[in-house]
């Protein structure tokens, strides 16, 4: 087994392979401001959301916003749908503010997280004053976790599941080893839905010492500009976390809408949903395997694939000029410029995108 070091275990602002200056700020939906007429592959939320019924759900609490929002009955819901007591469930303005939460509200020494991964765990807890070890989990590897590379003195662990944007999901059981007393394991699984089955999911489960997972909302059902998310974990950690947040941080039109997401009629379209984007990853995956100089992260299990293409900055530009957009992966430590995220779209979509990479990379339309 490789040592930490040898992995890529580093601390400080210019630990790994991105170096100081990586913007861990950019997120997907830089790629696509000021391009109206974009085919957006860089975010990943589901396209074509959020469906009717629940459109109309949200609709219907706009009659309410006179009073004081009250999570009391959402966070019931939410609770109920992973079987745990509600004290176990803290409802966020998306995930992104519970890692803030995190960062601000958690007595840690020596926070890890593990990359390449989404940027913003890693930035809030920098942004709070800490000192942030990186695990920088290798290409030649598929990205996949080696729970022995994490330091035996993390007191605090992120990580993805599955992980953006390598689409990689780790076994539960190589995240359950990550666990020990006196640390804080957190999970963020704001993509689980999207896997048939949420296979490896440790959502729901009370037997995993210092377990904290994050699910999102706004990905499957296209909630991105209303921001609704939740932390799943002990009622102390819970409590801790809400002490560091605002008054009403949840907005009333974001509880109905985390109410009708965990409904069983939600999740069983959820699940339908889930089995769709398998199967239109499959077909994206299909046509990038049959060009040439471009190789796949696999097996990907998530709503989007990550790849590796020689001049990759100027592949993305390109493609921009023949109307998509995808998202630059220099911008994830570990990752550099010859690096691009993916969405999984429809067959229509991921077709015209195929033939577009096709063009640029010197194949023909």
């Amino acid at each position: 087994m490789r040592t930490p070091t040898e992995a890529g275990v580093a601390d400080g602002p210019a630990a790994g392979v991105a170096g100081p200056d990586v913007d861990l700020r950019h997120h997907g939906d830089v790629e696509v401001r000021g391009g109206s007429d974009l085919v957006d592959l860089a975010v990943n939320v589901r396209a074509g959301t959020p469906p009717a019924w629940l459109k109309s759900r949200v609709a219907a609490s706009l009659d309410g916003l006179a009073a004081y929002p009250d999570g009391r009955a959402a966070r019931a819901a939410v609770a109920a749908r992973h079987g745990v007591p509600a004290e176990r469930v803290l409802l966020t303005a998306g995930a992104a503010e519970a890692f803030v939460l995190l960062a601000r509200a958690l007595r840690v020494r020596r926070p890890v997280v593990v990359h390449p991964q989404f940027t913003e765990p890693e930035a809030a807890l920098r942004d709070a004053g800490h000192a942030v070890g990186r695990v920088l989990l290798r290409a030649e590897d598929g990205f996949r976790l080696d729970p022995g590379l994490v330091p035996e003195d993390a007191d605090l662990v992120v990580v993805g599941n599955p992980t953006n944007p390598t689409s990689v999901l780790h076994p539960a059981a190589d995240l359950v080893r990550l666990a020990r007393p006196g640390r804080v394991l957190v999970v963020d699984e704001a993509f689980m839905d999207a896997v048939p089955g949420e296979r490896e999911a440790l959502a729901g489960r009370v037997d995993v010492p210092g377990l904290v997972v994050l699910r999102s909302l706004t990905k499957t059902w296209g909630l991105a500009g209303l921001r609704i998310g939740y932390v799943l974990a002990d009622p102390a950690v819970v409590a801790e976390l809400s002490r560091a947040q605002p008054l009403w941080p949840v907005s009333s039109p974001a509880l109905a809408a985390a109410e009708a997401c965990v409904s069983p009629r939600a999740l069983a379209e959820a699940g339908h949903v889930a089995h769709r984007v398998a199967a239109e990853r499959r077909y994206l995956l299909d046509g990038l395997g049959a060009l040439p100089g471009v190789s796949v992260v696999g097996p990907a299990e998530g709503p989007f694939v990550l790849l590796r293409v020689s001049d990759g900055l100027g592949v993305r530009e390109r493609l921009r000029e023949r109307g998509f957009a995808v998202r630059r992966g220099d911008t994830f430590p570990g990752l550099g410029a010859e690096w691009l995220r993916v969405a999984v779209r429809d067959r229509g979509t991921a077709g015209a995108f195929l033939g577009a990479l096709r063009g640029v990379l010197g194949g023909g339309e």
